[in-house]
């Protein structure tokens, strides 16, 4: 983290290229001193880099250029620190999102797996379903599959509480007889599907607490003045405007114009002008993803 000081007509001014994480505790600081901070991006800092002398990357370079660039600029955002609900929001709905993300990334790369060695019970399977993560705990190859027979694969998942246990080892078996080439790397890509099953089948578990986070998020949601006013607005439930408080900080004045949010949250078109060519539009490459899908 880089932080300088440089001198306006009004007084000190702090400019930081971190806006969260690690830069929380010197934001609280400043902010409740009554310093004024702006924030410069990591991307403005690394462009800005190669006008000044000097190709080599120190902390002391990163730290001049902040410093040189806000005092020149005046195009730089406020930094504010977020109230209290909105920051809890920001806590709550990252949790939320890590294990609904966490959960889908271990599926796919199931899914990846199989497709590797045994394409044929990768299309026959689903695992996103719990029987079908059960079947692939202990058996995930054609030959042990085969060995084992519908009948005692299905009696084997109903010793596990599967439910529809005829139509998935009816699959499997299938599945199986469409293959009987061993292709290599097959015994250790069976390994990992096996623990990439168990995995899932944990964080399914796990995904019964995002009831408890909803309830949370809406206990705490419906605490910020602003709640009722953005409940107004079409598709927004508890959850959804509490992602919309955390990506803004609960502030929406500190945008300064509806033109600014839009820009933020890559709604509002760039232009891409050049020559005598104008009018030509595009889609924003920067941009805050969180709020964007809020939008």
């Amino acid at each position: 983290m880089d932080r300088c000081a440089g001198h306006r007509r009004r007084g000190r001014l702090w400019a930081i290229d971190l806006n969260s994480g690690g830069a929380a505790l010197l934001i609280g600081l400043l902010v409740n001193h009554a310093q004024e901070l702006v924030y410069i991006t990591g991307l403005k800092v690394h462009r800005a880099a190669g006008t000044y002398r000097g190709e080599g990357k120190t902390d002391a370079k990163d730290a001049f250029v902040i410093a040189d660039q806000a005092r020149l600029r005046r195009d730089l955002g406020p930094l504010r620190a977020g109230d209290e609900i909105a920051v809890d929001l920001r806590t709550l709905t990252n949790r939320r999102t890590d294990l609904v993300c966490d959960r889908t990334r271990a599926i796919n790369r199931i899914g990846h797996q199989l497709l590797e060695y045994f394409p044929a019970l990768e299309r026959s399977l689903d695992p996103s379903r719990k029987g079908h993560l059960v079947l692939l705990t202990e058996h995930q190859t054609p030959d042990r599959i085969r060995r084992l027979g519908e009948q005692h694969l299905t009696h084997w998942l109903q010793h596990r509480k599967v439910r529809k246990a005829e139509s998935v080892a009816h699959a499997a078996i299938e599945a199986a007889a469409t293959q009987h080439t061993t292709l290599p790397g097959q015994k250790l890509a069976a390994a990992m599907v096996e623990r990439l099953a168990k995995r899932t089948i944990a964080l399914n578990a796990e995904i019964a607490e995002i009831a408890e986070i909803d309830a949370m998020i809406e206990e705490r949601f419906r605490q910020h003045r602003h709640a009722e006013v953005i409940l107004t607005l079409p598709g927004f439930g508890p959850t959804l405007a509490a992602e919309f408080l955390a990506a803004t900080g609960g502030e929406m004045t500190a945008f300064g114009s509806v033109d600014r949010l839009a820009g933020y949250a890559g709604l509002a078109p760039v232009p891409r002008d050049s020559g005598r060519i104008r009018g030509n539009l595009r889609r924003p490459r920067r941009y805050h993803r969180g709020l964007l899908r809020a939008c």
